[in-house]
């Protein structure tokens, strides 16, 4: 029998349902099915129904109303919208039913994708995605008796300490059309099938199980899923997914120019030779941002391979001289320190994309990879043939690569990116990375978020996929683009699933798929993803620290803290890790900790979120005169560059003076500060930081109306709806308005949903919490009423 496509029969119910969602999918096939009769098909389907109803997963999932069924002529898809484990639990109850009846042969696959309900040639509602495709691609790789997992979900379920002794990675497995997936097959004694799929080469794979095996104490007793099933070792098995041999992390390049600043052009060749190894399926390669904190040639290998769970470690440095470059690399394997293979490079500057080309071929093969013709392609693409284009590229780059995103280094970024088009008009890659820079900017407002900017940002992703429809970072920037840009999420997810099947190794794309989840407010969903994004790359300190951000909105500090300790192993006394702590110290209501914190540091005044926590600091404690001097030397001479954030810090010097009980002074800053503010509201009409920044300034200068109005428009620029991190910051915007300004109704009523709530948080110190209520100056108006007092004193846990 035929087999069927991408799309499947659904009710039209469904389909109305259905647009777009993370759906975890179970795709089930009998084995042999097209050579039986017809009786013969029509009593094992019926078998097949029965067992798969008679599961608990089944009937829980199809009670709640988070399961889809859809027949598929010899087997059938289950659609779990509920958690990633169902599919697999579900797999498990089959397989351990089937025990009873051997005539039915069945092998399963499970996926975790997007999955969308469409209408088909003939009008009829059905579903269709990468959730589908690859769960009947995973399937396709096993055979009868086999679980297999795509790698996606066997990571997820890595979290959970049940499932690790029964997952056994398996590699890659080539199916339709030379497309590869990364599978994990699902086996202990008494579930799944432990031998290796025919789909997959024997010799180096079953030594690998048999490794695994005769490492294992067959003794050791399973306390997961099955009972009775024997456990392998966790460590073991961990160790064998975290660190399998077909993995690689590259160091940073040594720069041995003798012009120190040719150091971005050593971190160019490093993430370039980097990024071509990244997009062969086969390789796990660690993205750089988790590579970059370490030394070029450190001495202790093994622990790095540990920390970084990779098999082997790339070393290399670069000499740059006029028109010339040399390039020395090492492969080494970390296990003993051995070297692999080493080799000088000594070309005409000209030539320097045929050394990254060559060396990550060369690690391809002796990792023993397979490449598809299309990776051979992408990793000998010579992204451009004007070497100042180029140079202007990888300055760039290095910009982009920093640690911290802040308007100086996304402005760096962008002029260099900019230049790098002009230079070159047809180097799709820098368009690419200057529409990511210009999307991410005017999302975080570390640029300046204009019409204009956006329109850079559409412009730049369109150019770069119109000039090369396949490269992944285009596609990739083009979903951020909908992302940041347009909040138009369900467009961004197509385009996050297709840059993942170009880039197999990118970070960037579960960490994308993290913040969109959580703007939707699907909070685990993000969880998910970030833990995803962090095994690609587990030293990414942004990435560790938006993972912070996300449990301070939803006030799950120990939680927030570990992230951040975290990061404090990575860069000790990191400056923006310091503030965050004290930032969470202020919101649990502990000042003697964050002024222990924050205290000893010294921001720049390009770093107005550090300053504005320590003027929060003083404001809490009620004693700001220390902080006026050094807003008023600050705003003596203010940076263009910072655009609007001049005028908000402008408004934190007015309210720390009127809080000092210097009333004079605090109108006439605030006076100049709304001259200052309203300047960037004609370019900037979608800013809802400038625009309650604004609402709080006409309040402190007793512009009710004005200020009301601003806040509601707030509101109506970015709703909860469309974004449940920022959307209820216009809200707290009008709860401290409506405080100040005699409406204490409106402020409670809005005190009380956001109690309710995560939240980014309008002030430094995120989301508001009882202890911000009672220490907060902003909220004195409301301390006689019952009300207020209630909330304040609620108690701490959420």
């Amino acid at each position: 029998m035929e087999k069927r496509g991408v799309f499947t029969h659904m009710s039209t119910e469904i389909n109305k349902r259905i647009q777009l969602e993370i759906a975890h999918v179970l795709f089930i096939d009998i084995v042999g099915y097209s050579k039986l009769v017809i009786n013969d098909q029509r009593a094992l389907l019926d078998k097949l129904n029965q067992i798969v109803r008679n599961t608990d997963q089944f009937r829980s999932a199809e009670a709640a109303g988070r399961l889809i069924k859809i027949p598929t002529g010899d087997g059938m898809a289950l659609v779990f919208y509920n958690s990633p484990e169902a599919p697999v639990e579900c797999a498990v109850e089959i397989n351990r039913a089937l025990k009873e009846h051997p005539e039915l042969r069945l092998r399963m696959g499970v996926h975790s994708g997007p999955v969308s309900g469409v209408v088909d040639v003939n009008s009829r509602p059905n579903l269709a995605g990468a959730g589908l495709n690859v769960a009947q691609r995973v399937m396709d790789c096993g055979d009868a008796g086999h679980i297999l997992l795509s790698k996606h979900v066997a990571e997820d379920l890595e979290e959970y300490e049940q499932w690790r002794p029964l997952l056994h990675d398996l590699g890659t497995c080539e199916v339709k059309h030379g497309v590869r997936v990364s599978v994990v097959n699902l086996y202990a004694d008494q579930v799944g099938n432990p031998k290796l799929p025919r789909k997959f080469e024997t010799v180096q794979k079953r030594r690998t199980r048999m490794r695994w095996m005769a490492t294992t104490a067959a003794f050791l007793a399973l306390a997961a899923v099955v009972a009775g099933i024997a456990m392998f070792s966790r460590n073991r098995v961990r160790s064998a997914l975290a660190a399998p041999e077909k993995s690689i992390a590259v160091l940073p390049f040594e720069n041995r120019s003798e012009e120190k600043a040719n150091a971005y052009f050593a971190d160019g060749i490093q993430d370039e030779i980097l990024t071509r190894l990244s997009k062969i399926a086969d390789l796990k390669v660690i993205s750089r941002t988790s590579t970059q904190h370490y030394k070029s040639a450190p001495e202790n290998l093994p622990e790095i391979a540990r920390q970084l769970g990779v098999a082997h470690i790339l070393e290399g440095s670069v000499q740059k001289s006029g028109g010339a470059v040399r390039v020395n690399v090492q492969l080494i394997k970390a296990a003993n320190d051995s070297h692999l293979w080493a080799d000088t490079f000594d070309r005409k500057l000209i030539d320097i994309f045929s050394v990254e080309s060559e060396v990550a071929k060369t690690i391809a093969d002796q990792l023993r990879a397979k490449l598809t013709g299309r990776e051979e392609q992408v990793i000998a693409a010579k992204p451009t043939d004007n070497l100042e284009a180029y140079d202007a590229y990888l300055r760039g780059l290095a910009y982009n690569l920093k640690t911290a995103t802040t308007p100086a280094n996304s402005l760096g970024a962008q002029k260099y990116l900019r230049e790098a088009v002009r230079l070159d008009p047809k180097f799709a890659l820098s368009w690419a990375l200057l529409s990511y820079v210009d999307a991410r900017g005017y999302l975080q407002l570390t640029l300046q978020p204009t019409v204009a900017l956006r329109e850079e940002a559409r412009q730049a992703a369109e150019t770069a996929l119109t000039l090369q429809p396949n490269l992944g970072e285009a596609v990739l920037a083009k979903g951020y683009y909908h992302y940041a840009c347009l909040k138009d999420y369900d467009t961004a997810v197509r385009y996050f699933e297709q840059a993942r099947q170009l880039l197999p190794n990118s970070s960037r794309i579960p960490e994308s798929l993290a913040y969109l989840e959580r703007r939707r407010g699907q909070w685990d969903r993000s969880e998910s993803y970030f833990n995803e994004a962090e095994r690609l790359d587990p030293q990414n300190v942004n990435l560790l620290g938006q993972h912070a951000g996300s449990y301070e909105a939803r006030r799950r500090f120990p939680e927030a803290l570990r992230k951040l300790d975290q990061i404090l192993d990575i860069t000790p006394d990191d400056l923006d890790t310091l503030v965050q702590k004290a930032a969470i110290a202020q919101a649990e209501g502990d000042l003697p900790r964050a002024s222990a914190l924050l205290a000893p540091l010294h921001p720049a005044a390009a770093n107005p979120g550090a300053l504005e926590t320590q003027v929060y600091q003083a404001i809490l404690e009620r004693q700001p005169a220390p902080v006026i001097p050094r807003l008023k030397e600050i705003l003596a001479k203010p940076d263009p560059a910072l655009g609007y954030l001049n005028g908000e810090l402008r408004f934190w010097l007015g309210w720390a003076q009127e809080v000092a009980g210097d009333h004079a002074s605090a109108q006439e800053t605030w006076r100049q500060a709304r001259s200052e503010l309203e300047t960037f509201l004609k370019e900037q009409p979608a800013n809802f930081v400038l625009i309650g920044d604004l609402a709080l300034t006409n309040m402190g200068l007793g512009d009710k109306a004005v200020a009301l109005t601003l806040a509601e428009r707030a509101m109506a620029v970015i709703p909860i709806e469309k974004d449940a991190l920022h959307g209820p910051i216009p809200i707290e915007i009008l709860a401290r308005v409506t405080a100040q300004m005699g409406e204490p109704d409106r402020a409670i009523a809005a005190l009380q949903k956001l109690l309710s709530i995560p939240s980014a948080g309008a002030f430094p110190a995120g989301a508001l919490t009882p202890a911000l209520l009672r220490l907060d100056p902003m909220f004195d108006p409301l301390r006689n009423d019952p009300r207020f007092q209630k909330l304040a004193a609620s108690p701490e846990e959420w």
